[in-house]
């Protein structure tokens, strides 16, 4: 891991998740996320350190555990430090029962304690809102950027750079796990097409290797879409005969050569559940309930 400049005073660090880093006059950071776990974070923390910087503020930009997952190891190690996140993000950062809660639709078993639910609490000091934001006397865009997560946020900078989370998937991931986890499709549609309207020179993801420029993010952006429009189709082909959500996951593992665990399991018949409610929602597929099963098939 080492700090990287993008362009002015906006780097980043790559890594497992890549951190956004903006350098005000006054040597203190924001940081767009803050990584995953305390070693992550520590890490990062002695990166800036070697550079004469300090952390003083973060942007969340939406609730998963690989992007807040060191908050609390901020808010220890640099008192004063102030989180920011969308106002949807912020209840599920406070409260962090509630996504293994709707990834396992009821109380979920210790496995996720486990893996979701934070050791510390995690509290965010302010809401921030779409628009022009100003921290510390700086001027940054914060861009609604749904589908991955409910108020998932970009972040831009007066430097022409945008982070903009996990609202993209690099070809990397995409070729490694060509099942995103989405929370609302329709949301990731709209998405794609906010992200392609943006006036911005520099296009940061929190999962890939590479920074990208307009016409590389337009590219990706078609990459991503035809990805989708890949499952769309498949998922249409399957419900030429009725189906559970979970026989759906069942063949499209089976056709895609998915490779599940546990979490990978649930992370995608999450993703099921989102493509059977817009396909529901746009009158393209029915339900019918049988013998304690929920069926749904093409109508």
């Amino acid at each position: 891991m080492n700090l990287k400049r993008i362009h002015g005073n906006t780097y980043y660090i790559p890594g497992a998740t890549n951190i956004g880093v903006y350098l005000f006059k006054d040597k203190y950071t924001l940081l767009v996320d803050s990584g995953i776990n305390n070693q992550q974070t520590r890490k990062i923390t002695e990166i800036l350190s070697e550079h004469n910087m300090n952390v003083k503020y973060i942007i969340n930009t939406h609730n998963h555990i690989d992007h807040t997952g060191g908050n609390s190891f901020i808010k220890e190690h640099f008192p004063g430090s102030i989180i920011y996140a969308s106002e949807k993000e912020k209840l599920y950062i406070e409260n962090d029962l509630l996504f293994p809660l709707y990834l396992y639709g009821g109380y979920p078993i210790n496995y996720f304690a486990k893996n979701f639910k934070r050791s510390k609490e995690n509290l965010v000091d302010e809401t921030i809102y779409t628009g022009i934001n100003k921290i510390n006397n700086e001027k940054f865009e914060i861009i609604a950027i749904p589908g991955h997560a409910e108020g998932q946020i970009g972040i831009g900078t007066r430097d022409r750079v945008v982070f903009l989370g996990d609202a993209l998937f690099s070809e990397e991931i995409i070729n490694k796990y060509s099942f995103p986890f989405l929370f609302n499709i329709k949301e990731q549609l709209d998405t794609y097409d906010i992200i392609g309207s943006l006036d911005y020179d520099y296009f940061v993801l929190s999962h890939g290797e590479n920074i990208y420029d307009k016409k590389e993010i337009n590219n990706l952006i078609e990459i991503n879409k035809n990805n989708l429009d890949k499952y769309f189709e498949i998922i249409i082909e399957l419900l030429n005969q009725p189906k559970t959500k979970e026989d759906l996951l069942e063949e499209i593992t089976i056709l895609e050569d998915l490779n599940l665990d546990l979490k990978e399991y649930y992370f995608s018949l999450s993703t099921v559940a989102a493509f059977i409610t817009f396909l529901y929602n746009k009158e393209i597929i029915k339900y019918e309930l049988e013998n304690g099963k929920l069926y749904f098939y093409k109508g």
